[in-house]
């Protein structure tokens, strides 16, 4: 674990275990990179709640902490194509710039555990095949964290703030 990564302020999963955490690992709660987890759950949650450029903020500000060809690295860069590619589709109405972005995304995420962080990297993937195949499929999906598809309150919103 890298100092600069730590955050022992960020709780530990509502359920299960994912990749990236483990209960005995004292730093962080638990969490590898403590920061790689606050930024997910921002990102998730105003992702789902259709502030797609915010989102894209979280994992984007995080993504600078890791070095090129590591899994966190790759699934940063990833999840900042995800957001990037749903602010094209949904706001832009660019299905053609989402494509671009949505299979750019599918080679950073793969080889990312299917559950890295609390998110559901399978189903994002699949999510993303959906969409390259019918752009609509992706209006209404949201991102799962945990189980669950929380969306951002004002905490998320703050947080994205403070990255500007």
């Amino acid at each position: 674990m890298d100092d600069h990564t730590r955050d022992p302020t960020v709780a530990p999963p509502i359920s299960g275990a994912p990749s990236g955490w483990r209960p005995d690992r004292i730093e962080s709660n638990g969490w590898e990179h403590g920061t790689l987890r606050r930024a997910v759950v921002h990102g998730v949650r105003l992702y789902n709640a259709g502030a797609f450029h915010d989102a894209h903020d979280c994992f984007e500000d995080e993504w600078y902490n890791y070095g090129s060809g590591t899994t966190e690295s790759a699934f940063l860069h990833g999840m900042v194509q995800v957001a990037a590619g749903a602010y094209k589709h949904v706001d832009f109405e660019n299905d053609a710039g989402m494509r671009s972005l949505f299979e750019t995304a599918l080679q950073y995420l793969h080889g990312v555990p299917d559950d890295y962080y609390g998110v559901d990297v399978a189903d994002v993937r699949t999510a993303l095949r959906n969409a390259l195949a019918e752009p609509g499929s992706l209006d209404g999906w949201q991102i799962e964290l945990d189980g669950d598809r929380p969306e951002a309150g004002p905490e998320s919103h703050a947080y994205a703030e403070t990255l500007e």
